[in-house]
């Protein structure tokens, strides 16, 4: 089941093969012996890739959960004999990387010097899709406006939108008691995260809900770059707090609520029904307290 799986995910049997530490040769013989035991192709080429056909497709979604169950009896078993030795792979978007990493796994790893902890970065929307192909344990980011019905969720903290110019801009005038009106920002440039980040998809949703076309703008992944344009004046932001508290050093720069204000969750996330290991619950923990 991990070779079909393998294939399915690189549609190759070569980069299959490094994943699974054997030859190619010994990988296209296990297939081919599969195959004439099942009766049935798994796998057809089309244009030098390899596809599941139907039957193969057929195969994965039960491989799959197979998997997952297997994966989750596993970290079970372990809890139980109280051995915490284990790997867990967990999801970040860049930015929260850089600030997150530092401070929850010196103090994780004391704790669980046995767990091995591999990270992937990548924007919410890869880290969605690692996590329900089962490549990551275990996410963190803002959560999406829309949920996603294989994921679960676990609320951390509250994190506020902030709209954001350089110090002095003439939007300051226009703020009431630490707030703006989106509507005043109409007509100037933006500078928005990509709209498979979270927090680029947010600012776009207000944007759009107050008829406001992103026409006069700049699309950026980078989170420091948004920090340094904003600061140099080159256009208005939108950013967590959270990622303004902790760069460093202290952006030069002028917050403000949105008038009605615009929250939205920092969480957990995990496969639904996926079990997690202690190691993995204390993990939450920590990143709980980061941002207590």
């Amino acid at each position: 089941m991990n070779y079909v799986t393998a294939i399915a995910r690189h549609g190759n049997f070569t980069r299959a093969a490094e994943e699974l530490h054997i030859s190619q040769s010994a990988l296209s013989q296990y297939i081919s012996g599969l195959e004439d035991e099942l009766g049935l192709k798994l796998f057809e080429r089309s244009d030098r890739k390899y596809i599941p056909t139907y039957a193969g497709r057929r195969y994965l979604d039960y491989a799959r959960s197979i998997l997952d169950m297997k994966a989750n009896l596993d970290a079970e078993l372990a809890d139980i004999i109280k051995r915490d030795v284990g790997v867990l792979n967990i999801g970040l978007p860049n930015m929260r990387c850089a600030f997150m990493l530092p401070k929850t796994l010196p103090v994780f790893n004391r704790r669980y010097p046995n767990v091995k902890v591999n990270v992937f970065e990548g924007t919410s929307d890869a880290i969605d899709a690692k996590l329900i192909e089962g490549y990551i344990d275990l996410a963190f980011y803002s959560k999406p406006r829309k949920k996603n019905p294989h994921l679960d969720y676990e609320t951390l903290a509250p994190e506020e939108l902030l709209i954001c110019t350089c110090r002095n801009h003439r939007l300051k005038n226009e703020a009431v008691k630490g707030r703006l009106k989106l509507s005043s920002v109409k007509g100037e440039r933006l500078i928005l995260l990509s709209p498979e980040q979270r927090t680029g998809q947010l600012a776009r949703h207000y944007l759009k809900k107050n008829g406001i076309p992103p026409d006069n703008s700049i699309t950026t992944n980078n989170m420091p770059a948004v920090i340094s344009l904003t600061e140099q004046g080159w256009g208005v932001s939108f950013i967590f707090e959270s990622h303004l508290r902790w760069h460093s050093p202290e952006p030069e720069i002028d917050t403000y609520s949105f008038d009605e204000g615009v929250y939205s969750d920092f969480v957990a996330a995990m496969r639904k029904g996926s079990y997690l290991p202690v190691y993995a619950r204390n993990f939450i923990s920590e990143a709980k307290k980061l941002y207590a």
